[in-house]
């Protein structure tokens, strides 16, 4: 099933299970508002607008400005939920995450919108692949990359109760539901998507269903993978990695994200310090061209083919 098909052929847009869940938790709670940077309608807040028009501030084409303002709604008590393109979110507003909202540890929402490479035909200045390199860098920022539509609204109804500073980060694919049974959503641990005992596929994001093809491909192979849900990028939970890498022979990590610094660092980092694995990291290698999002996910091994041929890989250097 295709990543990218619209939501009337069976799948779901996140961004309505987003906004869904920000205006019942607004109605309930007086303290939370939103902020944009003239993305109300990217950021689907139409309705939010409408229904709360004192609590939805629009500072304009000023995501730095953006930042700072929902630094100091979090400092007079309100829960801001500052809502933009990741790609400017997080590159533009940096040094304002940074120093405003961690540093500070502000309990300001962020909510980085159309990420990873949801803007194709814009080109490498809308893409958002680095942002988990960027942000999970800051260890009081938890960072979150839901699966589908179910987990988006968990997260936002816990980023909502949470303490503290969070990074959400959605994207306008459609993505079918995870056939999960009895789900609980629980940050910082990893999600047992699918058994398995021959390698391990963790990945995030709109990625997710696209490792489980890749499971039941691998099953008709003979090979058995364990698909891990690695929802939340930071905190990561290494003790599931690590179980992953006593229990499997090898990891493959898969991510709508640069493999430099994101997820697949994230798991190269803690395996090779801790139970060295052969680990193949499927994503993007840096700046990755225009074109659509089918083209690049294709282009650059996010397919349940791409994703199976990198557990062969890595199944092989197990091997050797």
């Amino acid at each position: 099933m295709s990543a990218h098909a619209p939501a009337a052929q069976g799948l779901s847009d996140c961004r309505e299970a987003w906004v869904k869940a920000l205006e019942a938790l607004a109605q309930d709670d007086d303290r939370i508002v939103a902020v944009v940077n003239d993305s109300v309608g990217s950021s689907k807040l139409g309705g939010f607008q409408k229904k709360f028009p004192d609590r939805l501030i629009n500072v304009g084409i000023a995501e730095q400005c953006m930042v700072g303002v929902g630094a100091g709604l979090a400092n007079g008590g309100r829960i801001p939920f500052v809502s933009a393109a990741g790609c400017f979110l997080t590159g533009r507003s940096l040094e304002q995450v940074k120093a405003d909202i961690v540093y500070a540890n502000f309990n300001v929402k962020l909510v980085g919108q159309s990420s990873g490479v949801a803007y194709g035909e814009l080109g490498p200045t809308h893409h958002s692949i680095e942002d988990f390199a960027w942000l999970r860098l800051f260890n009081t920022l938890t960072v979150i990359a839901p699966s589908d539509a179910w987990e988006t609204a968990e997260a936002v109804k816990w980023a909502a109760t949470h303490e503290g500073p969070v990074y959400l980060r959605l994207s306008r694919m459609a993505v079918p539901e995870l056939d999960v049974p009895n789900r609980v959503f629980r940050v910082g641990q990893a999600e047992l998507v699918r058994k398995g005992g021959d390698v391990t596929i963790v990945a995030c994001g709109t990625t997710v269903h696209l490792a489980v093809a890749a499971a039941e491909a691998l099953q008709a192979e003979g090979i058995g993978a364990r698909v891990l849900n690695m929802a939340t990028i930071n905190p990561l939970d290494e003790a599931a990695i690590l179980a992953a890498a006593d229990e499997t022979r090898a990891i493959v990590t898969v991510e709508e994200a640069s493999i430099r610094g994101g997820l697949g660092g994230a798991v190269a980092e803690l395996t090779a310090a801790n139970r060295p694995v052969p680990v193949e990291r499927v994503g993007f290698p840096g700046f990755v061209p225009t074109g659509s999002v089918e083209w690049l996910f294709n282009e650059f091994g996010l397919s349940a083919a791409g994703i199976a041929a990198a557990a062969h890989r890595a199944l092989k250097r197990a091997k050797a």
